[in-house]
């Protein structure tokens, strides 16, 4: 987390073309060291991090602690291109899961009362509630576009779509209820814009970033490298992260930079997935530095990069399970760590 004094106004953030941030205040720096000396070990230092972060702004009571999980669900143009074992047809089919109850991540977040809000942020095709939809879970539509475009050839997305975006990340946490925002997505090929985002913004290189992932063959490996190679270099100008967000980003990725600097703003927790969510507060925090102390990174996924991105935020997850779900699976299962360090109340 940054060092600052809980009393200093907050930097003013930077601004967008039609788009101003919200003040995020920097949370004060957490005494470093509790793992060392109390018997709670981590425990009582994500204890002492969370306390900080919750009474930001008022004091809090561990009942007032309300979870909401949000699944940003989009598609990816480069998907067109091969770089997944899945086609943009599977973000429908998982979308439709967890719109139905009949996913494991929404039995996870019934069985923890977890209330679920899936954001149609820009899947290829159009959404519609299922019939018979199961209470905990609401289908929100905020969709950008039918998927974004094949970074490729072009990118990924225009400029005002890139800030329509954000917008909407922003507007979707300023409706929810509680005090911690769980953040995770759904969408084919999003890796794709991960690994661009962690080798641009973080000089780790491409190869490196994409590493040799657990599901895929070493052909197809190959073959994703040269399409992210290809991209790379089309879009070589974008080195901000705006601009690397609209250049190889997605309408997933985008609202979920938006919506962990909303949740920042109003001295939220937020409890971030795996690798993609990871990428959305690498950009944050290019945008809104001290949005990254708002940030608990839930689990350390199975993708290559997602260990390299971490390495550069600075931060540690708390669990390490090799999962390569996504949809807020490893938020879900870190809630119940995160409740305990709260109740230790250190």
């Amino acid at each position: 987390m940054h060092p600052g004094a809980a009393t200093d106004p907050p930097p003013a953030p930077a601004a967008l073309p039609g788009l101003s941030f919200p003040p995020v205040r920097p949370v004060a720096a957490a005494c470093p060291g509790a793992a060392d000396t109390s018997p709670w070990g981590r425990l009582a230092d994500l204890s002492t991090r969370l306390t900080a972060i919750l009474s930001m702004d008022r004091l809090r009571r561990h009942a007032q602690v309300q979870p909401q999980l949000l699944v940003f669900a989009a598609d990816h143009g480069i998907a067109d291109e091969g770089v997944s074992r899945f086609g943009q047809e599977a973000t429908r089919h998982r979308v439709n899961a967890l719109l139905a109850g009949e996913s494991p991540v929404y039995r996870m977040a019934s069985g923890l009362g977890i209330a679920m809000t899936v954001v149609d942020a820009g899947v290829a095709v159009p959404l519609t509630p299922v019939d018979g939809q199961p209470g905990l879970v609401t289908l929100l539509p905020r969709k950008i576009g039918y998927g974004t475009r094949n970074m490729v050839l072009r990118p990924a997305m225009s400029v005002e779509q890139g800030v329509a975006a954000l917008r909407a990340g922003m507007d979707v946490v300023r409706s929810l209820p509680g005090d911690t925002v769980l953040i995770g997505e759904a969408g084919a090929a999003s890796t794709a814009s991960a690994i661009l985002l962690l080798s641009r913004l973080c000089g780790v290189p491409l190869a490196d970033a994409c590493g040799q992932h657990p599901d895929l063959s070493e052909a197809m490996t190959r073959h994703k490298l040269e399409k992210l190679y290809a991209v790379a270099s089309r879009h070589r100008k974008a080195v901000t992260p705006f601009d690397a967000l609209v250049a190889m980003g997605g309408f997933d990725l985008a609202m979920m930079t938006g919506a962990m600097i909303q949740a920042a703003s109003e001295g939220r927790l937020v409890v971030v997935d795996g690798f993609v969510a990871s990428a959305a507060a690498l950009v944050a925090r290019g945008l809104v530095p001290a949005t990254a102390d708002y940030l608990v990174f839930a689990h350390l996924s199975a993708h290559p990069g997602h260990r390299l991105l971490m390495i550069h935020m600075q931060d540690r997850p708390l669990l390490d399970m090799e999962l390569r779900i996504g949809q807020g699976a490893g938020a879900l299962l870190a809630w119940p760590l995160i409740r305990s360090a709260l109740e230790l109340k250190l």
